[in-house]
This record gives C-alpha cells, structure tokens and sequence, in this order.
C-alpha cells in the first residue's frame, strides 16, 4: 500500500520544508506532493527536495496548466526526471478560475478541452524530441475529466472525495490507470473538536461549484455545502478519530481502488502529524 502526503509548504523555512522531506523519506512515505497556489515554484522546490534525498519521491499536485505553457512542463518535468533519476512524478490541473485570475490570467476554458489539447501538445513535444519518460497524473473528479485521465495520462488524482467516489473512479478509469486519492485524516478523537479542525481545512473548497456538482451525484444537497460543510459531509470527505479508525478509512480506499493513498495529515497544533504519516506507512 502506497501512502504518501500533500502538504502545502509555502509557508515553511527553508530548512524546515528540508527537515520534513527527510523525515518522510526515513518514515519509508512513497512521496511528497506539493501544490501551487500563488506561493513557490514548485519546479524549483521539487528540485530542492530531489537533490537533498536519495529515495523520497516529489510530485506536483497541481501543477497548473495555466502556470506556463506544455513546452514548459514537459521541459521541467523531464529535466527532474532524468536529474533525480526517475525520483519525479508529475500531477497536472486547471486549478479554478479564482485562482488563475488571481495570476493575472483572465482565460478560462471549459477544463476538459483545455486539459486534452494541453496533453497532446505535450505528447507531441515527447514524441518530436524525447524526454526522459516520467508519470504524468490529472487532477479529476467528474466522469468527464476521469474519462481523460484514463485516456490522456498515467491516471487521476482525487481530492477531498468520498470512499463511494473512490469506488465510481475505478470503475471509469478501469482497471490499469493509477488513481491517487488525497485524504484529508486527523486523529482526534472529539467528533467536535474534529469536525471543527476539518471544517477549517477545507473552508477554501466548500463553496466551489465543481465540487459540489461531484458532492451531490454522491448523495449530498446544497444543504450539505452550508455553514462549512454538514456533519455527514465532513465525516464522509475527512477520516477522523483513533489511529485505528484512520488506518480502516485508509485501507478501505485501498479495497475500494486507489493505487495511492496521498494523505494531508491535520492537527490540532497546525504542523504536519509525523506520528500518523509514520504508522501509515506502515501499515501491513
């Protein structure tokens, strides 16, 4: 079972993103996902990373399409690639709109279109001067951008989604594609206090229409989507509780499909729970 974690580090020194990279890699972690937002490159932090650890491997969860051009990412996929020998995995996605205006990009198109023209051009610049060869990953929820992932990319990468979504994901990638879930796990084991970590977390996504489009083919109404998310929103899309419980949650994503579990790991105290992360990459 292949446990990894997503952590936004933007705000981390230096030395301290350093320390946490090396202390994944000894806790035997899979890989480091890294997202962009409007903080670091994360091109550069991959390199970072890759050139300061020997067996961890550095992905990009998401890298945006609309950041730089398919020239670009193949150009910086493949040179982490080939420099970290094969240490570098490559998740790609539109991000949302807010986000893209925020860096100064008005453009916006409809994120299927966009995505498979975006692949194929950078197909095209693999084929006409080969690259060092890397796994390429789609961020994807809906059937429609499943169905790219399966026929564009090495897989999909999930987001805040249920078991049940995890299930249904399969099922459209079929039984080949990776399918990297991201879940959201805190051991606490107050359903209060819990809730209520969990509800901040999530707070930049509980309003954003495309979620909730994917939210209610799974059962849930607008209802749901109200005063940061229900209880059974966030009980379904959060693991929480004892260690144990949090390890069932995991392995039952496994069962259901996921090739890769890429855990964001909450706490209380705001820092990365290393103590989870360890037992999961543990786990038998």
């Amino acid at each position: 079972m292949r446990i990894a974690t997503l952590y936004g580090t933007d705000r981390m020194a230096r030395d301290e993103l350093l320390t946490l990279a090396r202390d994944l890699e000894s806790a035997g972690l899979d890989s480091l996902w890294i997202p962009e937002v409007l903080g670091r490159d994360p091109f550069t932090v991959a390199g970072y990373l890759l050139a300061n650890t020997t067996s961890l491997h550095i992905a990009t969860g998401i890298a945006n399409v609309y950041a730089r051009d398919p020239a670009a990412m193949v150009a910086g996929a493949s040179t982490l690639a080939e420099f970290s020998d094969g240490r570098f995995q490559l998740g790609l996605g539109v991000s949302n709109a807010y986000i893209n205006r925020a860096r100064g990009n008005p453009e916006w198109q409809s994120p299927k279109a966009k995505v498979e023209s975006y692949v194929e051009t950078m197909r095209e610049l693999r084929l006409t001067a080969p690259q060092i060869t890397y796994p390429l990953f789609l961020a994807a929820h809906g059937p429609a951008m499943l169905a790219t992932a399966r026929k564009c990319t090495d897989g999909a990468n999930t987001y805040l989604m249920t078991l049940e979504h995890t299930r249904q994901a399969r099922d459209i990638l079929g039984p080949s594609p990776a399918l990297n879930v991201v879940m959201f796990c805190l051991v606490e084991t107050d359903p209060i206090l819990a809730r209520e970590i969990a509800r901040k977390a999530i707070a930049p996504y509980i309003n954003l229409e495309y979620y909730h489009r994917v939210w209610r083919t799974l059962g849930f109404s607008d209802r749901d989507f109200e005063s940061g998310g229900s209880d059974a929103l966030i009980d379904a899309t959060v693991a929480h509780g004892d260690l144990s419980t949090i390890r069932h949650r995991v392995k039952a994503q496994f069962s259901a499909g996921a090739t890769r579990v890429v855990v964001i790991p909450l706490a209380s105290q705001g820092k990365p729970d290393l103590d989870l992360l360890t037992a999961l990459a543990g786990m038998p």
